[in-house]
């Protein structure tokens, strides 16, 4: 004979199924537009997102790839790509990892393995490794930090500069 026991209230039961690790949808083929006043700030695309916000800390994770465009006021345009990426619910930070390539509207563009984007903020920063390629320099450093349209970028704890002329 074997008995069993079950002494769990509906209260514990409920908390375990929100500590699911499984993700409670899934989506294909993303193309989500984010305004702000009517104004068309940004521009999500990826192939695949799966929902977790039905952990106790959401978020949704793009395990296939992310393409983020960021527009200033005036519609001028940054753009992000990385491998992979997740959206935190909660504090509105997005972590863009692998292979991230940031590209500005003046053709700037940034190489790291993990970049930050905090929405509310509408900053970029990571204390990862970066080369940060402009006009007339190649930047490398342990980290960057920048508004979201680019225009006050700064690489930090340069690591070396190289001139290039044209």
């Amino acid at each position: 004979m074997v008995f069993f026991s079950c002494n769990n209230s509906l209260k514990e039961v409920q908390d375990l199924n929100m500590a699911s690790y499984g993700p409670v949808s899934i989506a294909e083929n993303i193309n989500s537009k984010y305004t702000d006043s009517g104004r068309l700030t940004s521009v999500l695309v990826s192939p695949k997102m799966y929902n977790f916000t039905n952990n106790k800390f959401p978020y949704y994770e793009f395990p296939n790839g992310i393409d983020l465009t960021l527009f200033d006021d005036k519609l001028n345009k940054n753009t992000v790509i990385a491998d992979r990426a997740v959206v935190y619910s909660q504090t509105d930070l997005i972590d863009l990892k692998g292979n991230v390539v940031l590209t500005t509207a003046a053709n700037d563009t940034l190489f790291t393995d993990q970049l930050f984007y905090d929405q509310e903020k509408q900053w970029l920063f990571t204390n990862f490794p970066v080369k940060f390629r402009t006009k007339d320099y190649l930047t490398n450093g342990n980290g960057f930090d920048s508004n979201k349209n680019v225009t006050n970028a700064q690489v930090i704890e340069v690591t070396g500069r190289i001139f290039i002329d044209d």
